[in-house]
């Protein structure tokens, strides 16, 4: 985020959605009902499953193109690969990677790779929507509610799975989390219209409710005894060696901006910043709609819970945490 605010801003009449507001995608019209949504992403491994590393991979990408609610079509690989750990681990993951992308319904149309020291992988995603009906981080209104479609926590469970503390099988839901697509929840948001949409990925739900908050000019209130936690991740939180390195980074960055209770202890506190792969869509729906958002996502099984509210800006905070 620090670096992005340093580039110059790009301007042209048909760049809907350029980096100003640190949105998911960038977005560019090419007649008035088509506009294409581009992205990228990727990173090494946080799981030791090649195939599996490859499925969140896939999962994590296509999440910044669901949250515009835009329809991706197109993907290229990205490969960063050591030549001494063998082609069977690569073609596992990039097998992880081709099973999911069918998945979603996208064309895997070729991609580049470089030999590496630590394994990469990730890809460019090219998606289509409406001008009109593009969804950012920025439209959120005071009264609206903050939904979210997935629980949060992986962050240091895999951090905590690299360093033995917990056990595979202690895991499996925040694996079961990070591979499944944001495709149904994006479906669902689009059907039934709402105001603004991110998905929460390394800057944790903070962050990018932060972003959200700012790109919007509102404050938002966050219900944090309401904010789904995978298990075993509180626990793991409590303890300094189990926090991914980023959290702090992710506290520093946006805390001035924030108010929060003083029954929220550490642990709870901490979790919020938790960085994210492949999390899911934080949506700002206008109180109206919620009703029709939620029985929207409970018809594609998506098990969304409310975190908070949109309010007015407020004087000395973006966030407050009740």
């Amino acid at each position: 985020m620090q670096v992005l605010h340093q580039l110059p801003f790009v301007k042209d009449k048909d760049l809907l959605v350029g980096i100003e507001t640190a949105d998911d995608a960038g977005v560019y019209r090419l007649s008035a009902d088509t506009a294409v949504v581009n992205t990228l992403d990727f990173f090494p491994p946080i799981v030791d499953d090649p195939y599996l590393f490859g499925q969140i991979a896939v999962a994590n990408a296509l999440s910044d193109v669901y949250a515009m609610g835009a329809t991706p079509r197109l993907a290229m690989n990205i490969v960063c690969f050591p030549k001494a750990l063998g082609m069977d681990v690569l073609g596992e993951i990039l097998k992880g990677g081709m099973d999911k992308l069918a998945e979603a319904g996208v064309l895997l149309i070729g991609g580049h790779s470089v030999e590496d020291a630590e394994v990469k992988y990730g890809l460019s995603v090219t998606g289509f929507a409406h001008p009109e009906r593009i969804v950012t981080n920025k439209g959120a209104k005071p009264g609206d509610v903050l939904v979210l479609t997935k629980p949060i926590g992986v962050g240091v469970i895999t951090s905590g799975l690299k360093a033995g503390r917990i056990k595979q099988d202690e895991a499996k839901e925040a694996f079961e989390s990070m591979r499944t697509l944001n495709r149904s929840a994006s479906e669902a948001m689009v059907e039934v219209g709402v105001s603004a949409c991110t998905d929460i990925t390394g800057y944790g739900l903070m962050g990018h409710a932060m972003e959200m908050a700012k790109g919007s000019d509102v404050s938002l209130v966050i219900k944090t005894f309401d904010v789904r936690i995978l298990p075993k991740a509180i626990d793991l939180i409590a303890k300094k060696a189990n926090r991914p390195r980023t959290l702090l980074a992710n506290m520093d960055y946006i805390m001035a901006d924030v108010v929060k209770s003083s029954q929220i202890d550490e642990p709870l506190d901490l979790m919020l910043f938790d960085p994210q792969t492949s999390g899911g869509l934080l949506i700002s729906v206008p109180e109206a709609k919620y009703p029709e958002l939620d029985s929207a996502l409970k018809a594609r099984s998506v098990d969304a819970f409310v975190v908070g509210r949109v309010v007015a800006k407020e004087t000395g905070w973006r966030i407050r945490l009740d």
